[in-house]
């Protein structure tokens, strides 16, 4: 088994989820670029191993059983083992006017496809991986969430939390809520598990509206990527610290 850690890195093809997987090659990692779309998926790699990255493509669908299961094949022969994994594919949904989702107007087919990538996804590929994280003696797991998480955030009249996202914003909380279930049923293990919200990023998610940069945005899940063995689990972090939910 090679000593070079690796890492796998879920919607790795752009934005956040490659300058994720930039920033953990650049700290010597060998990255699998987690995606569906072969075609994005093979020019990222093409482009973080121009920049001197061990990068390596790995098909993955996160709502496929198969697709999962096959990716897990994949990193098993590529690297023989996983010390971070990211979970950073996710969706919005469908969004109205200044990106609104009203929730006496949701579609529930919507909901449940935005949960079926959000967190029925990150279950699927977090159990998928474990037996290889497992291998690790540092293994990391980070869940890449949003502020709207928050309910303390939401709840409170005098923050700032922008439009009503009655779809992405609970899918956020709920996966929140089952980061930290794998915490504890993780405590007696070496596995750290933590969510990250990256702040509002100017990706094709939102149409390039974010004041920070994807750059700025993966910072918080490298660090949790690659927490020394006192770090914390089950918290849910911006780069200012903990944020309250």
């Amino acid at each position: 088994m090679s000593e070079q850690k690796s890492a796998l890195v879920t919607g790795a093809n752009k934005g956040i989820g490659y300058e994720i997987a930039a920033g953990l090659g650049a700290l010597g990692y060998s990255v699998g670029v987690g995606a569906r779309d072969r075609t994005r998926r093979e020019a990222a790699v093409e482009k973080l191993r121009a920049g001197g990255v061990d990068a390596f493509g790995v098909p993955l669908d996160v709502t496929d059983d198969r697709s999962v299961t096959g990716a897990a094949d994949l990193v098993e022969r590529r690297t023989g083992r996983l010390d971070a994994l990211v979970n950073n594919a996710g969706i919005a949904g469908p969004l109205g006017p200044n990106w609104a989702q009203d929730p006496t107007a949701i579609d529930v087919g919507d909901l449940r496809t935005v949960v079926e990538t959000n967190v029925i996804g990150v279950i699927r590929v977090t159990n998928a991986m474990l037996p290889l994280l497992r291998r690790s003696p540092s293994p990391r797991i980070v869940n890449v969430s949003s502020s709207v998480a928050s309910l303390t955030r939401q709840a409170d009249p005098d923050i700032e939390v922008g439009p009503i996202m009655s779809v992405y914003a609970p899918s956020k909380s709920f996966l929140n809520a089952v980061t930290v279930q794998y915490a504890r049923q993780l405590a007696d293990t070496a596995v750290l598990i933590n969510a990250a919200c990256p702040g509002f990023v100017a990706t094709d998610f939102n149409g390039f509206h974010g004041p920070r940069t994807p750059e700025q945005g993966a910072a918080t899940a490298i660090r949790l990527a690659t927490l020394p063995d006192d770090g914390p689990t089950g918290g849910f972090f911006e780069d200012d610290g903990v944020i309250p939910w």
